[in-house]
């Protein structure tokens, strides 16, 4: 048990480090994401409403990532 307490003893400034990198990957996605429903909309425009129930969808997905990394970050520091 002693052991399971100081494996959790992070640096706080490397565990705000971490948790910059990895909303990286989010805020890329989101970017992809939006990006792909303006071209399909420009594309289609018919397909508006099909593609924003899709993207938001997604969205909630790649924000759950970033948001599971704020809450680890708060845990560890």
């Amino acid at each position: 048990m002693v052991l399971a307490q100081e494996a959790s003893n992070i640096n706080a400034g490397l565990a705000a480090i971490g948790y910059g990198l990895g909303a990286i990957g989010p805020g890329i996605g989101v970017g992809l994401i939006w990006a792909a429903v303006i071209n399909g909309t420009a594309r289609q425009p018919e397909a508006q409403s099909k593609l924003m129930g899709i993207a938001w969808t997604t969205f909630v997905l790649v924000e759950v990532l970033a948001l599971i990394g704020m809450v680890i970050y708060f845990i560890t520091g």
